[in-house]
């Protein structure tokens, strides 16, 4: 093993030991270690400035993240600047059982999983007997990827004399949950670059790369982000007893035509050059009733995982609206069928339903209102909306959910309904085209990183970074109708869901993500291969960074 990989080991190591669990008081430990890292190396004590912890306001949790701007000596007027990324939450350890106690300790897991080789699925204990794997919770996602960028960061250091250029590296709390860590950076990114007139080149994160299928033996370096948007729907039926069960439209029956003609369904994968996201899936579904009773539910509510390549807000909602009007016309059409069968068998008449399908955007229900009651109940709407702006109990989901249910009751139409509406959070898809010099500059450096760096493994690079990650807030879409149908559409955004659209759109990066492989994120038999993850990941990125700081 070099030198450069076992220092990496090490420090990924020491990281990880550090548990982090995201939403939790740890994450300001690991944050506080990655801080003492860099006070202890002679640029940061001569340049404090250049060393900075970004809070992310308003927290309860008092979390933060760090920047460290490198700033290389060899030529003064090269200001071209590379941004990189890590995020150094993880996610929970509950799914560790007994062996919790060493679940961030992966030289300890590692040898209890020995042990216990008989509770471990046939892939994963094939890695474990392979003796190039360790084990353990944050090592793979994402520790060792920050430990790659520190580690180069100490090498360049060592060498600023000769290294033109500089290297910005924020390690970011909170993105296995609402990247608030990365939210609150970019704007401080963006003052950074302005202040110090730097020329940002692109940004590269080093979050896990894995096998895209069963058998699959590339090692995999992506340009540019997979985008997610969360489609949402409320909808209003008519409520009855069910002993009288053809008189009311049941909002479970919608929602679940709904979710049957959005989950998986490839028809809305967004495919660009060749790569397509995967379709869309439910991530909630609940009816409203409170309580449990003989009465059928009034409302009920979905909300789903969109991914995105290519798919602006304003494209996704008029899809969604239209998968909502095609589900509700299909509702009313068997719930006709089956009441006519049960009016033969009854002998009654047959009639009917009266409910004619109607789908709404939330944006198209609030002006809807305002027309009907006038501005005034804008007053009505904001005193309750300021009582969950405050209340730390109700998250921006749930906050959406209230404010469209309010405004639904508001309204004076109290017949079926079915609204279409943005969820938080959002994350733009960024395209790396090769339109923009930028773009070329960082496809060039990509392609001579991967085309010159010998090794044993087959090294692909590919247009979209498969996972939601930090990634996307480098970027976001200009065009004033897209973002419109998002804030338009995605209640209590700006107030409940801060998201720097400005400064993302001022950013407009492309991004790379090179990153250690493993397998199993979030699982607790996640671990980490050694030999790509300490010796040829560190090259690539080391590489990229050169090709994209070469002074022209």
């Amino acid at each position: 093993m070099s030198k450069r990989a076992s220092r990496i080991e090490e420090i990924a190591i020491d990281l990880t030991r550090q548990r982090s669990v995201t939403e939790t008081i740890e994450e300001q430990l690991v944050t506080e270690k990655v801080h003492y890292f860099f006070q202890e190396m002679d640029y940061f004590k001569e340049n404090p400035e250049d060393l900075m912890i970004v809070p992310v306001p308003h927290d309860k949790w008092g979390r933060k993240s760090v920047m460290a701007l490198l700033r290389g000596k060899k030529d003064p007027s090269n200001n071209k600047t590379v941004v990189l990324i890590g995020h150094t939450d993880t996610v929970g350890i509950s799914d560790y059982g007994d062996l919790k106690h060493v679940a961030h300790m992966p030289y300890e897991l590692t040898k209890q999983l020995h042990l216990r080789k008989d509770m471990l699925p046939a892939d994963a204990r094939e890695d474990l007997e392979s003796g190039n794997y360790l084990f353990g919770r944050g090592l793979f996602d994402m520790k060792t990827g920050d430990a790659i960028i520190m580690t180069l960061m100490e090498e360049i250091e060592k060498n600023l004399e000769d290294f033109s250029g500089n290297i910005l590296f924020a390690a970011v709390c909170d993105e296995e949950a609402n990247s608030a860590g990365m939210r609150s950076c970019v704007p401080e990114i963006v003052k950074l670059r302005d202040e110090n007139d730097l020329n940002l080149t692109a940004l590269i994160n080093t979050d896990y790369m894995t096998s895209e299928y069963p058998g699959d033996e590339n090692k995999y370096v992506y340009v540019g982000t997979v985008g997610k948007l969360m489609p949402s729907f409320y909808v209003v039926g008519k409520e009855t007893h069910v002993g009288e069960a053809f008189k009311g439209l049941d909002p479970n029956q919608l929602v679940a035509e709904v979710t049957r003609r959005i989950n998986l369904n490839t028809d809305l994968c967004d495919t660009v050059e060749g790569e397509s996201t995967l379709p869309p899936m439910s991530l909630k579904q609940q009816d409203l009733k409170p309580e449990y009773s003989v009465q059928t539910a009034k409302a009920a509510h979905a909300f789903y995982n969109y991914a995105t390549h290519s798919q602006t807000p304003d494209v996704v909602l008029g899809k969604m609206k239209k998968v909502a009007t095609e589900a509700f016309e299909s509702v009313i059409h068997d719930v006709n069928g089956q009441y006519e069968k049960y009016c033969k068998l009854t002998g009654r008449v047959f009639e009917p339903y009266a409910y004619k399908p109607k789908v709404m955007t939330y944006n198209e229900l609030k002006k809807q209102v305002i027309k009907d009651q006038g501005e005034e109940i804008e007053k009505d709407l904001n005193r309750e909306k300021e009582k969950w702006l405050i209340d730390d109990t109700v998250d921006e989901r749930e906050y959406a959910l209230k404010e469209v249910e309010l405004l639904q009751t508001m309204w004076k139409n109290q017949e079926p309904v079915i609204i279409v509406y943005f969820t938080p959070p959002y994350y733009p898809h960024i395209y790396v085209k090769g339109e923009t010099t930028k773009e070329k500059n960082l496809l060039d450096a990509v392609a001579q990183a991967v085309d010159s760096t010998e090794s044993d493994y087959s090294l692909v690079y590919k247009k979209f970074f498969p996972y939601i990650s930090d990634l996307s807030y480098a970027s976001a879409p200009k065009n004033k109708g897209e973002i419109d149908a998002l804030k338009e559409n995605m209640p209590g955004f700006g107030t409940k869901y801060k998201l720097p659209l400005e400064a993302m759109q001022d950013l407009g990066l492309p991004v790379v993500d090179i990153g250690p492989f493993g397998k199993d994120s979030h699982k607790f038999t996640e671990r980490l291969e050694k030999t790509y993850s300490f010796e040829v990941a560190p090259t690539l990125v080391s590489k990229t960074i050169q090709g994209l700081l070469k002074n022209d």
